[in-house]
């Protein structure tokens, strides 16, 4: 064989692999290219910082905790002095892939999002004037945002667009199924590849499609028959006002779904299975056999990918000029 011709067929395949990929509705995940380090790692240190909050007690790993997916595993939330959060906590990962942040969507992006929890009184219970403060006092703080901003200023807006860049490496590539679309056939179960066919097939790539498998669009929960559940979130009526959007959420992301237990925005349902023939009643209208549901739930955990590795930061000390925890009454 000439050297050409290996050329020739290296080329053909490449092609050939780009080709099955763009014709799929699922879209591989890429890893993170990291252009700002420093800045990466100031919102590394403010996403596990408790002292954003009053009580010095929750951060955002406390409700996107990157040791479980990046959920906390509880049905909602619990935020300050213990108080029951109002909905199911999302995950982090993959999160830059939405179309808008929060189940509602009332966030544009991972910036704003970072800046809501700081001063929800049910959630961290400060204010943004207070968090300003907290981290200002702290030389090891200021120090970092005068190398990275260019002044030792610290704001809410520098606070959380380092969160957000931090946020943006929490990537999960790798998966087993990426491998699959790269060409890889052996990279998951035949049982796997029957339940991508049914997840096709029955339409749920209507809604779940892209690199994130979701997050791309809005779509009512209870499409074909009413979700019953008691929590209180009507979803995109609490944005827009309009009757049309209640109950309208913002589609989940199902990469790493295995591990961001429990599902819906209300937190009830526990296991994949249960999960899986949900929807298929209520937003799709169909019922899934034994096998049908072992297979798309055999895809599903496919779709896990490299979980990113952390190594905590360690934290500037408080001082005489912090503000004082207040974590009970």
């Amino acid at each position: 064989m000439t050297k050409l011709t290996s050329v020739a067929i290296l080329i053909a395949s490449i092609f050939s692999i780009s080709t099955s990929q763009a014709s799929e509705p699922i879209e591989v995940i890429k890893p993170a290219v990291i252009t700002e380090p420093e800045k990466v790692e100031l919102g590394k240190m403010l996403f596990f910082e408790p002292r954003l909050s009053m009580s010095g007690f929750i951060s955002c790993n406390s409700c996107h905790n990157l040791s479980l997916g990046g959920v906390d595993a509880l049905p909602t939330s619990i935020g300050h002095e213990w108080q029951e959060g109002p909905i199911n906590s999302p995950t982090v990962l993959n999160a830059e892939y939405m179309l808008a942040q929060f189940w509602d969507g009332r966030a544009a992006d991972l910036k704003e999002q970072a800046a809501g929890p700081i001063d929800n009184p049910k959630e961290m219970g400060y204010t943004h004037e207070l968090a300003v403060g907290t981290i200002a006092s702290m030389p090891g703080y200021v120090e970092r945002f005068k190398a990275i901003y260019g002044s030792d200023e610290v704001n809410i807006d520098r606070i959380t667009d380092a969160i957000a860049v931090f946020e943006k490496t929490l990537v999960t590539p790798n998966s087993p199924f990426d491998k699959y679309l790269e060409g890889d056939k052996k990279a998951i179960t035949a049982d796997a590849k029957a339940g991508y066919q049914l997840f096709k097939d029955k339409g749920c790539v209507s809604c779940h499609n892209g690199p994130a498998v979701g997050g791309t669009m809005y779509m009512k929960m209870g499409l074909v028959k009413p979700f019953h559940t008691d929590n209180p979130a009507v979803g995109r009526k609490g944005v827009t006002g309009k009757e049309a959007d209640k109950f309208v959420f913002k589609v989940p992301t199902l990469r790493n779904i295995e591990l961001t237990y429990p599902y819906f925005h209300d937190g009830s349902v526990w296991t994949l299975e249960e999960a899986v023939n949900t929807m298929a009643d209520i937003q799709l209208g169909q019922k899934m056999t034994e096998t049908e549901t072992k297979q798309m739930v055999d895809f599903l955990k496919s779709l896990t990918g490299d979980q990113p590795q952390i190594m905590l930061p360690i934290l500037p000390p408080s001082n005489e000029n912090t503000p004082r925890p207040v974590p009970f009454k």
